[in-house]
């Protein structure tokens, strides 16, 4: 879940198939959808937010979209020594401050823990948030899993797709994978093919 979350986080920055790059969180709109689309992962984080039946205010889209490049910051840290995200390359934070604003989210929410024991089975644990506005359980449960992520075992597999004009980072899920989805490697293939045909001219 923390690995799903995170890169649909970072994923809202994609290539718009035009040789350029789209946000999908760059107006109010787009940030609700996306909320949308995520509220089963997001309430894994924190079982009390929903999403919004309104549209998110503007300070809420901004926290987010903050969010987002710290973490797009520390995906980049993540796969070096190979290249970031051309998406990233001129827009990173320094990784201690990328670090200072994650951590600083995720700890807006202070939670608690809570045994659950029912008479016919066993505990079970459970984290409670208290009560917060919902700009502040939003970013907090967005930072926990990014938090979760990059400390986690599935960070080594962290890759930024090298496949021409793609913006995304993708967690490899075997050895031979190089791209984050087939159409990427498609168009490597196609463009490597080109350069060769230009290049026997």
């Amino acid at each position: 879940m923390a690995v799903q979350l995170t890169l649909a986080l970072a994923g809202t920055i994609r290539h718009d198939g035009n040789g350029g790059v789209t946000d999908d969180l760059a107006d109010a709109a787009g940030l609700a959808r996306w909320l949308r689309d995520q509220a089963g992962p997001l309430r894994g984080y924190d079982h009390d937010l929903a999403p919004p039946a309104d549209l998110p205010d503007e300070q809420t889209r901004l926290d987010v979209v903050a969010l987002r490049r710290a973490v797009r910051t520390l995906l980049a840290r993540a796969v070096a020594p190979e290249p970031p995200s051309r998406a990233d390359r001129a827009s990173l934070l320094t990784p201690a401050e990328a670090v200072r604003q994650l951590n600083a989210a995720a700890g807006r929410l202070p939670t608690s823990p809570r045994l659950h024991w029912p008479d016919d089975a066993a505990p079970t644990l459970t984290r409670h948030s208290g009560p917060a506005e919902p700009r502040l359980r939003l970013t907090a449960a967005l930072a926990r899993a990014a938090v979760d992520f990059l400390a986690g075992p599935e960070r080594a597999q962290l890759r930024a797709c090298p496949a021409p004009r793609c913006v995304r980072y993708f967690v490899k899920e075997h050895a031979r994978q190089q791209w984050c989805k087939p159409s990427c490697g498609n168009r490597a293939r196609v463009a490597r093919h080109y350069q060769r045909q230009q290049a026997g001219r």
